[in-house]
């Protein structure tokens, strides 16, 4: 497990997954074992949604993609690249066409193998600022490569009435709730305030829209996207895909606790 320490901040990190993120005593990440979802975080690529509604495959300029929900990556394991005292940097590899094992299969899935038509890398890197946490995602692959991506993370609730706020909106834990499996869809917004016991600003860059998910009331998953999923029919995801427009595209997360 890697640990980066910053004055009272500490964040903890097991197999590049964030499983604590604290300041002070309190933790801003859901945790392990809670009710809710067994992660803590994860990210979706290169795909977002239920590819199970369109037989798991997904239309490419090279072909049909195979696919379970949200993608490959998570089936695939991170390696630690560097680490210092604020920072850990994580890779994974892919080559195209290289059959991924799905967890889900049996039990969750019928589809036993993921396959994916072309080359990439995927980066994930960690810094503790004094203004709070920066997660970086750098996707690297052939130009034109078509993907979605995601980040998922899973955040702790205490109160009651816990609320995700816009500039234009308050969103609270009734209204995701009732949204069930789909996500409540929050449209155009690159920043969100979670409104707990602590406030946490969630900032984005090259994402452009989050969705809202939870199925209990002590936490809530606040998700970076670059589309969403559900604005379209499963047959036709690949219409929400963004290409590689050079060998590499930067996205960032940033989390930052406000008193």
């Amino acid at each position: 497990m890697e640990k980066l320490v910053l004055q009272n901040a500490s964040v903890s990190i097991e197999n590049g997954e964030l499983i604590s993120y604290k300041i002070a005593d309190h933790e801003f990440i859901h945790q392990k074992g809670s009710p809710g979802w067994r992660n803590a975080d994860t990210e979706m690529f290169p795909i977002i949604g239920p590819t199970n509604e369109a037989d798991f495959q997904v239309k490419t300029e090279k072909g049909y993609a195979i696919q379970d929900q949200h993608g490959l990556l998570r089936e695939l394991k991170y390696e630690l690249n560097e680490q210092t005292d604020i920072a850990a940097n994580y890779i994974k590899s892919y080559t195209a066409n290289t059959n991924v094992l799905n967890s889900k299969f049996p039990n969750k899935s019928t589809v036993e193998n993921l396959i994916w038509p072309y080359d990439f890398t995927f980066k994930k890197q960690y810094k503790l600022t004094a203004d709070g946490l920066v997660i970086t995602f750098v996707v690297d692959g052939e130009k034109g490569m078509p993907f979605m991506l995601g980040y998922h993370p899973a955040f702790k609730l205490v109160t009651e009435k816990p609320t995700v706020e816009t500039r234009e909106q308050r969103i609270s834990l009734s209204e995701i709730l009732a949204v069930g499996s789909r996500a409540y869809q929050v449209k155009d917004c690159a920043e969100v305030v979670l409104h707990d016991k602590k406030r946490l600003k969630i900032k984005t860059e090259g994402f452009g829209n989050f969705m809202l998910w939870t199925e209990v009331s002590n936490m809530v998953c606040v998700e970076p996207i670059t589309f969403y999923p559900y604005a379209v029919e499963a047959s036709e995801l690949h219409k929400g895909f963004m290409k590689l427009e050079a060998e590499s595209k930067e996205f960032k997360v940033y989390l930052t606790p406000e008193n």
